[in-house]
């Protein structure tokens, strides 16, 4: 009986060490984070949006980053660049259609090491119902840390580009002089905090 004692107290003196070893489950906070973009207007300037609304699951594998992965949805319904009538036309089958298409969503196939504290995560981009393969050069997950309610939160940033005629969304005019109003690439940026479940 006492080596069965024995055998189960060392077994639970091990247990907090083997626990690191296991993935952990972590929620997108979507009060605290957001998907921002930008495009060319007229060959000689920026326009800046955003996305009001995301959510997600990130699988986190502490012992060995390469097996985690991600899978978030962002809500194209609430795209806002501060401008109501250009935010109704981004809405519509011009662009992304949100009525059909209310979700833009990114599905992790691969993670890769890419120097310190820097991963290159691989994944399907969907977006008017279109699948494509994109790359985002990402930064983190921060160290954990505890919000003043007991959660444990973690931190992380991204950034990719895409050709939004990939996607469908192909509208534009184009002016006298060349080029077009609305350039094709999109530049995009992921400011994420993810919660431990």
């Amino acid at each position: 009986m006492k080596r069965i004692l024995r055998a189960v107290t060392f077994a639970l003196a091990l247990a907090p060490g083997l626990a690191l070893g296991q993935s952990s489950t972590w929620t997108i906070d979507p009060a605290h984070s957001h998907a921002s973009f930008s495009i060319r207007h007229m060959v000689i300037s920026n326009v800046r949006g955003e996305f009001g609304k995301m959510s997600g699951t990130l699988t986190l594998d502490e012992k060995d980053v390469t097996k985690s992965s991600v899978e978030a949805t962002i809500d194209a319904t609430t795209i806002d660049t501060r401008e109501p009538k250009r935010d109704e036309h981004l809405k519509s089958p011009d662009f992304f259609d949100v009525a059909r298409y209310p979700a833009i969503t990114f599905k992790s196939t691969k993670v890769e090491k890419a120097g310190k504290d820097a991963l290159k995560v691989t994944g399907d981009l969907t977006m008017r119902d279109v699948t494509k393969r994109v790359v985002l050069k990402v930064t983190g997950p921060t160290a954990a840390v505890k919000d003043p309610y007991g959660n444990i939160r973690r931190g992380v940033s991204a950034t990719t580009k895409l050709d939004r005629k990939d996607y469908g969304v192909a509208w534009s005019a184009l002016l006298e002089g060349g080029g077009a109003v609305v350039g094709n690439e999109v530049n995009i940026e992921l400011e994420v905090e993810v919660i431990k479940k």
